[in-house]
């Protein structure tokens, strides 16, 4: 028989591995809800256009797109900013501002499978579109921060750049082709320094030009250090503006308590096309070779680019295939008992001790105790030996004679006690073991 594997770039996520992406989940989602974020989700396909219009035909190639039965070009999605911003297009341009929605999903594309980076993988994220004051930059960082604390993280920070100071950037240096100096700093850090240099001076720089670019993404560190150096770099009233709305988002992030977990980091191009304002990603220290751990931006003008009204709007999302492993090299995840709390056995094979055993079962259930009974039918010896091999606490035995006197028995399997107790007192004599 042919041995079918799995899907390259993808996984199989086990009990365990299930576990503990869903202590991480709901920690988020806490978080995401104490914010006043509602949970959306949209399809798992779209038209591959709706990809086209935001990033250019190019996009294709990094998608898992096709044509269906019926005809349609259509992708699996790459991420859900896009179905979002439809989303929002087609049924809430006239609801109440800002609406603030979050989601868990898999995300899908078609890119080289390496550390921390698959081809099926899993976000969680916010857009809050309808705001463009600061205010709502700075309530979606301060969002993401207290994302990552949520999960026990302790060693991280968050980068903020902004997409319109590099633009300004751009036409300071008279770059004629922004966008592909965006990815090229968007790219620095795969580069040793030397390739980088070589990479701008193909893109056509001269070397005063080089010696700007490495001025700007140098600038790295907090406002009072990073700022006097950017006024000086940065000379168009429209870069002053941006710079000062920066000013004003790091005295909000220290009102949210984040303040000590963000860096401005004047490097951070981010690789979407869409970014249009502060732009930001999360960075944690780790041995994995596991980079950025989740990112977002300011994203003003791509509701209009989908047939909207001129919308702003911001969000992150964090990257779960790439936030677990860290977290679980730190020690940070919970040990989460797989086994149920008790083990219901029965001794014989007559339907009237299997339904009382099914009964009991199911009352501890009922109960909030984890309870499974043994639904092979094994004789008492082997199913005890079944128990101890998945280190079950408590095990519930029915046999005829207890039985006829109303009675079970309740074993503690770590200590060997055991008791007789009426039916009735089942679920306190478990409890009382547990």
């Amino acid at each position: 028989m042919v041995k079918i594997e799995r899907v390259k770039g993808t996984r199989d996520l086990l009990p365990e591995q299930m576990a503990k992406r869903r202590y991480v989940f709901e920690r988020i989602r806490e978080v995401f809800e104490l914010y006043g974020f509602n949970e959306i989700l949209t399809p798992t396909f779209e038209y591959t256009w709706l990809f086209q219009l935001r990033s250019g035909e190019e996009v294709v190639n990094q998608l898992y797109a096709f044509r269906d039965k019926g005809g349609r070009e259509v992708s699996l999605r790459p991420d859900l900013t896009s179905s979002v911003a439809r989303l929002f297009v087609n049924q809430f341009q006239n609801a109440p501002k800002p609406v603030k929605w979050y989601y868990m999903a898999n995300m899908f594309r078609y890119e080289e499978p390496q550390s921390g980076r698959l081809r099926e993988f899993w976000q969680a994220g916010v857009e809050l579109i309808g705001s463009a004051n600061v205010e709502a930059d700075a309530e979606v960082i301060a969002l993401m921060v207290e994302s990552y604390l949520a999960t026990g993280l302790r060693e991280f920070t968050v980068n903020i750049g902004d997409r319109l100071l590099l633009d300004e950037f751009a036409k300071m240096l008279g770059v004629d082709d922004d966008i592909g100096l965006m990815r090229l700093i968007d790219k620095k850090d795969k580069m040793s320094r030397e390739d980088f240099i070589a990479s701008l001076r193909d893109f056509g720089l001269n070397d005063d030009a080089v010696g700007k670019v490495l001025s700007l993404i140098e600038l790295k560190g907090k406002p009072d250090e990073v700022l006097p150096k950017a006024y000086e770099l940065f000379t168009s009233e429209v870069a002053k503006k941006e710079l000062k709305k920066i000013e004003e988002l790091f005295e909000l992030l220290k009102a949210y308590g984040a303040y000590n977990y963000a860096l401005i980091d004047f490097g951070i191009a981010r690789g979407f096309d869409y970014y249009t304002s502060i732009v930001f990603e999360a960075i944690a220290p780790n041995d994995l070779g596991i980079g950025s751990i989740g990112g977002g931006g300011r994203y003003d003008n791509l509701v209009e680019v989908f047939g909207g009204k001129p919308t702003p709007a911001t969000g992150f999302a964090i990257g779960i295939e790439r936030l677990i492993p860290i977290l679980e090299s730190k020690g940070l995840l919970p040990e989460v008992a797989l086994r149920p709390d008790v083990f219901v056995v029965y001794i014989g094979r007559d339907l009237e001790i299997r339904l009382k055993a099914t009964e009991i079962t199911q009352v501890l259930r009922k109960s909030g105790i984890k309870a499974e009974y043994d639904l092979q039918g094994r004789k008492l010896r082997k199913a005890l030996d079944h128990a101890n091999r998945l280190e079950v606490p408590v095990v519930v035995i029915i046999g005829r004679k207890d039985l006829a006197e109303g009675k079970v028995t309740v074993r503690d399997m770590k200590t060997g006690e055991q008791r007789a107790v009426e039916v009735e007192k089942v679920v306190g004599e478990v409890r009382r073991m547990l």
